[in-house]
């Protein structure tokens, strides 16, 4: 995206958010409750977000909403607490991991189908390091946000990667195969 979404300072009160959310789980073990309230209505506004958190530059967990349907603060706070204590790839944060994580959030525009003709054709409009993309083949589905461009920096890798995640090999094409592209804002608590 070219301009900010989030000022410093909004961004600042989305990370402390995660982080509030996360600790929560950690004394309450469930989501801290938002009140719409105490943040700008600019953050009040449906959003639809993804938190990473890393422990030592090492994924930990990410989860996030696709789709905006819920106030973006309540989006983050639920995400955060998600990533933290049920991404099915790793056991729930602890109390001593707590201190140890670094917190990413990832707001994204909303997907939009992509028309190709072809693998290649759709290689073809795939920009490097700025588009997210979600790969839907039936049930199969798969999500990479643009962040990923810098551990797969090239499209051919980007793609077959995707494919892979969503649970197809990564030679896979077939007609009936969707793609929605995004982009996201970023910021992290570094």
């Amino acid at each position: 995206m070219s301009q900010p979404l989030f000022n410093q300072q909004e961004q600042k009160v989305l990370l402390q958010l995660a982080r509030d959310s996360v600790e929560h789980g950690l004394l309450q073990g469930k989501p801290l409750e938002v009140n719409l309230q105490e943040f700008d209505s600019h953050l009040q506004e449906p959003g639809a977000a993804f938190v990473t958190l890393e422990k030592r530059s090492e994924l930990r967990g990410c989860i996030g909403s696709v789709e905006a349907h819920r106030p973006l603060v309540e989006d983050i706070a639920e995400n955060a607490w998600a990533a933290a204590f049920r991404d099915p790839r790793f056991s729930p944060v602890t109390r001593i991991e707590f201190f140890q994580l670094h917190f990413e959030i990832s707001v994204l525009t909303s997907p939009q189908p992509m028309q190709f003709e072809s693998e290649d054709d759709l290689k073809q409009q795939i920009v490097a390091g700025k588009d997210g993309l979600l790969i839907r083949e039936g049930v199969q589905r798969g999500l990479f946000l643009p962040a990923v461009w810098g551990k797969l920096p090239d499209v051919d890798s980007f793609l077959s990667h995707l494919k892979q995640k969503a649970g197809l090999s990564s030679n896979y094409w077939s007609d009936r195969i969707e793609i929605n592209r995004f982009y996201s804002f970023e910021f992290s608590d570094d």
